[in-house]
Order: C-alpha cells, then sequence, then structure tokens
C-alpha cells in the first residue's frame, strides 16, 4: 500500500522546510535508508532518509519550494499502483489538489464573460496557458526568508539557457545559493538587477522560445507589479525598474539658480556630499545627470578656490600700513577626498540582529562582574597537557567549572516561558562561535558530566564544523548556558547579551598579568575578569553574585574539577 512522505521536523523551532534538492525522481526505486532529499531548516541544509521500500510514485513540492512541517511531500508505493487514496487520507495535500482543479474553473468564468467590454485583465490570464514561456520566481530557499537579494546574474537577456543552468545567485538570510530555473529556452526577461531584492514569489525572469510577446506574463502579475509601482507616481507599466530609473533622469530638469540637474543626480550629489555647484553638466543644455555625479572629482573645486584665496591674501596687504609687519604664515593647500564604501545587510545578519534586539529590549538584563586568580588554573593545565592525548585550553576549564557550578545554583540554569520558569536540571553549555557571516552557538551537552579531555575534543570538532558550515541543527539546540569567550583576543573586560531562551550568559574576558596583593604584599599575579549577565526575571542579584564565587572557587583550585 502507498505510504505518503510528509515534511520532517528537524530542529525544535522549524516549522516549515525548503526542498533544496531531490536526489530521487518519480519512478525510482528506494530502498530504506537512501537518501530522498536535502532539506534546508532554519539552522542548516540537512539529508532526509526514505523509511519506506519501493518506488517514488509523486512528489508534491518542487526544488526550491517551502513546505510547512507534517504536510505531503511524496508518496511511495508498489510500481504503477494509484497513489491518489493515499493523497486523498491526507488533508494537507488534499487542499492544493482542489485548489488546482478550481483554477481552470475561474479561468474559464471570465473566457465565458468575454462580452461586457471592460474585461480584458482576465482574457489576458486566459492567453497565458498558450504562451511558450516560463515564469521564473524567487524560491523560498529558507523558511524565515521573506525576500532574496540577486547577489550576481550568470545569464543576460537572450541568452540560451538549459534546465539545469543556474540561472543567478541569490543571497539569503542563511547563505548565497544558486538559482536554477529548471526550463530549457532563451532567457526573454530579467526584473531585478544585481544587487537588488525581489519578494518570494516575486517574478525573477522569463526563459521560453525566443521572440515570445512576454507582455501578458508580466500583466498576468499586475498585483504585485502595481503595489511596487505605487512610490512611482506616473509610471503606468513598472514591470522593469532599468527604465523607470532612465526616466527619471529624463525628467524635467529643476534649477538650483543657473545649475540644471535631474533629481537622481540631486539626490545622489546630497548623499555623497557633492556641492552641485560645482559639477559640469554633459547632457542637453548643460544638465547634470547621474553619471555626471558618479565620475566627478572633488579635486578640481578646491583647485579653482585656491588662486582666489591667495589673491585674497595680497589684497589684505595692500591695504596694511607700509610699516615692518612679521612674515604671514603661509599653510599649504592640502585637498582630500571623502570615501566610504557601503555593503548590504546579509539575511543572516538581520536574523542575528533581530533576534539580539528581541533579547536585550525583552529580557532585563542585569551584569556582575568578578575577577578570578588565574595562577593555579596556568599551573594545572600545564601539568594535564603533559599527559593528555588533547591539549587543553582555559576555555575547556572554563565550561567544565561552569558546568559543575550550574549544578550547584540550578536558578542560573533555567529559563523564562511567559507565566512559568523552567529549571533545567540537565547542562546543556552553548560555545559562542564567530563565523564569517555572524555568530553560531554549537552546544556541548551534559557537559557537567563530561571529562576535560572529551569537552576540549567535542569543542574543537563543533568549531571545526562551524567555520567549515557543517554544523547540524541538532547540535545547536538545547543550550541552557551560554559562554563567550573572548580572551584570545586579549580583551580586558566586556558583557554580553543573553541567549534566549537561556536565562544567563557568561562573558569571559583574556587573562591579563597584573599586580595583586596576596598575604599582605604586592606580587605579579594572573587575572581573568568574567561577567554574567543575568534575566531579572528569572536571576536576582545575590543567585548571579553566589554562582560566580562557586565559579571562581573552581577555578582558582582546579582540583575541585576532577573530584
Amino acid at each position: 500500500m502507498a505510504e505518503v512522505v510528509k515534511m520532517p521536523k528537524m530542529s525544535d523551532t522549524m516549522t516549515e522546510g525548503v526542498l533544496a534538492k531531490w536526489h530521487k525522481k518519480v519512478g525510482d526505486k528506494v530502498k530504506s535508508g537512501d537518501v530522498l532529499a536535502e532539506i534546508e531548516t532554519d539552522k542548516a541544509t540537512m539529508d532526509f532518509e526514505s523509511y519506506q521500500d519501493g518506488v517514488l510514485l509523486y512528489i508534491g513540492i518542487e526544488e526550491g519550494a517551502a513546505a510547512p512541517v507534517d504536510d505531503v511531500i511524496a508518496v511511495i508505493g508498489k510500481e504503477g499502483e494509484d497513489y491518489k487514496a493515499a493523497l486523498e487520507g491526507s488533508a494537507p495535500a488534499a487542499a492544493p489538489a482542489e485548489n488546482k482543479e478550481e483554477k481552470p474553473a475561474a479561468e474559464k468564468a471570465p473566457a465565458a464573460d468575454k462580452a461586457p467590454a471592460a474585461t480584458p485583465a482576465p482574457a489576458a490570464k486566459v492567453d497565458t496557458s498558450s504562451i511558450p514561456a516560463t515564469v521564473i520566481r524567487m524560491p523560498a530557499l529558507s523558511d524565515t526568508m521573506t525576500e532574496g537579494v540577486i547577489n550576481k546574474w550568470n545569464f543576460k537577456v537572450g541568452d540560451k539557457v538549459k534546465s539545469d543552468d543556474s540561472l543567478a545567485d541569490v543571497e539569503t538570510d542563511k547563505a548565497t545559493m544558486e538559482v536554477v530555473g529548471y526550463e530549457e529556452g532563451t532567457l526573454l526577461y530579467i526584473g531585478p538587477k544585481e544587487g537588488e531584492a525581489a519578494p518570494v514569489n516575486g517574478i525573477i525572469a522569463i526563459v521560453g522560445k525566443e521572440g515570445t510577446d512576454i507582455t501578458p506574463l508580466l500583466q498576468d502579475d499586475a498585483p504585485a507589479a502595481s503595489a511596487e509601482a505605487a512610490p512611482a507616481a506616473d509610471a503606468a507599466p513598472a514591470a522593469e525598474s532599468a527604465p523607470a530609473a532612465e526616466e527619471e533622469e529624463k525628467e524635467t530638469s529643476h534649477s538650483d539658480g543657473r545649475v540644471k540637474a535631474s533629481p537622481l543626480a540631486r539626490k545622489i550629489a546630497k548623499d555623497k556630499g557633492i556641492d552641485i555647484n560645482a559639477v559640469k553638466g554633459t547632457a542637453e543644455g548643460g544638465r547634470i545627470v547621474k553619471k555626471d555625479i558618479e565620475d566627478f572629482k572633488p579635486g578640481a573645486a578646491p583647485a579653482k578656490a585656491a588662486p582666489a584665496a591667495e589673491s585674497a591674501t595680497p589684497a589684505k596687504g595692500a591695504d596694511a600700513p607700509a610699516k615692518a609687519a612679521p612674515a604671514p604664515i603661509n599653510l599649504p593647500t592640502f585637498t582630500g577626498e571623502e570615501k566610504f564604501t557601503e555593503r548590504p545587510v546579509t539575511q543572516m545578519r538581520k536574523a542575528i540582529s533581530r533576534r539580539l534586539s528581541e533579547s536585550l529590549f525583552t529580557a532585563p538584563h542585569f551584569f556582575v562582574t568578578m575577577s578570578i586568580d588565574m595562577d593555579q588554573a596556568i599551573a594545572a593545565r600545564a601539568k594535564i597537557n603533559e599527559v593528555a592525548p588533547v591539549k587543553i585550553s582555559f576555555n575547556d576549564f572554563v565550561v567544565k567549572a561552569c558546568a559543575v557550578a550550574l549544578k550547584q545554583h540550578p536558578a542560573i540554569n533555567s529559563a523564562f516561558q511567559g507565566d512559568k520558569i523552567r529549571t533545567n536540571e540537565h547542562v546543556h553549555i552553548g560555545v559562542a562561535v564567530a563565523v564569517d557571516e555572524g555568530l553560531l552557538v554549537p552546544v556541548i551537552k551534559f557537559a557537567d558530566g563530561k571529562s576535560l579531555t572529551h569537552i576540549s575534543l567535542e569543542v574543537k570538532d563543533l568549531a571545526g564544523k562551524s567555520k567549515s558550515k557543517k554544523l547540524q541543527p541538532a547540535e545547536m539546540e538545547g543550550s541552557t548556558f551560554t559562554i563567550s569567550n573572548l580572551g584570545m583576543f586579549g580583551v580586558d573586560e566586556f558583557t554580553a547579551i543573553i541567549n534566549t531562551p537561556n536565562a544567563c550568559i557568561l562573558a569571559v574576558s583574556g587573562i591579563q598579568a597584573v599586580p595583586v596583593v596576596k598575604n599582605g604584599a604586592v606580587v605579579p599575579g594572573n587575572v581573568m575578569k568574567v561577567t554574567l549577565s543575568s534575566d531579572h526575571r528569572v536571576v536576582d542579584g545575590a543567585l548571579a553574585a553566589a554562582f560566580l564565587q562557586t565559579l571562581k572557587q573552581l577555578l582558582e583550585e582546579p582540583v575541585r574539577l576532577l573530584i
């Protein structure tokens, strides 16, 4: 009997998944354990294995499209078996099927009402079915994606493309990914330019037979087009952004005194801090356009002003009496150019910004700092590394000490959940790792029961996976406490924003060689400062201080970690 395959829940925060790639096609034989597809979640892209033997009878979601958790994505059964009964038995799959049947009926209705004169739009919708061209839309490449930025077009209008060609590179909140058109023909239309964003399901390209009139396809997408065109008051068919920009250049010029410039040129000049009066226009009638602003070299303006300044000085000198006076100090003229670079905010950085803003402005943070004498920890580390199979770092000492201290102070190992506070009896410690695109937090699970060597190996492995983008969602989930260590950068002291839903995060600074007082004498010492950021809805100041006292005792006498 045919069995449906549903979108799996691959992380605790996952609500939908994006089908990144199918490894099987309809008609292929599938064995239990075979990789059916690659599914992208809010954490990473993972392989999805089949749990059934049989033949792949049906695929319900295309590559690049998203589907909610538990939605039907495929059906596996015996060769030639009727799988429709399995689909009908699944409510989520039945709804799209009904919609598909209703759509042609909806399209036929306007055709029947063709007699009333003013209904050209429905007629255009009917015509699209016979147009030998296919619309390529912006796919949902992650479950949190609302728009994608075209990083690079790999083809231009008029090029021949194949079904497996990568049309463009699109940047999402997770990474930059390729968009495949899955159509063969000529690239007839490109919507957003490189660097521009397009909403999910918005038209980004059209592929079809060379010479095809694609106007009905663009008009069929009129609701989206009109929404984008609203800011441009008099532009009727705002399908392409490039002509709109050119028309802005061609609009009637306004003048600042005698200077004629297009509105776009004035805006760019204002943004760059360029005096538009110093720019020479190259358009008809000496009008200044965008290209003149971009090509403008600001060094020319001061050069003209310099002679005037020099001529002004003798003029003052001529009016002065002919008596002896101290020689004036002539400062050389220095001309600089204001420069800057801008880069768009990546989708991952947007996600980090959103989450940390929610944490900082939702959870009332307070901070407690304590200095720890690391002399004994330094000596213990040196002795351990003489015999340990793997080198132990100071961060490994901190992870182990925090795990032990959390068992003694369970209130720190808690989470605020609206109408209740959850106190975790297990200890899962998240370790913040910096990557090129932002920050990832892999989790050391049950850290209190692991040795220093075990923790060291696991931290190194997870940090390597983070930087090579191979970290799995399960390896980033479930933390009950987080550590952010900037000690390797020589940082004296800092505070960290809580990694929700944790109640606390520990900021660890570098070990500093400073004078300390021991037994009434000032002697050299090695001090490390740690700052605990706490959610005041869960933790009070006395609890935070007590936890840090225990942490201090463990690190100042590391033999306690071995008990």
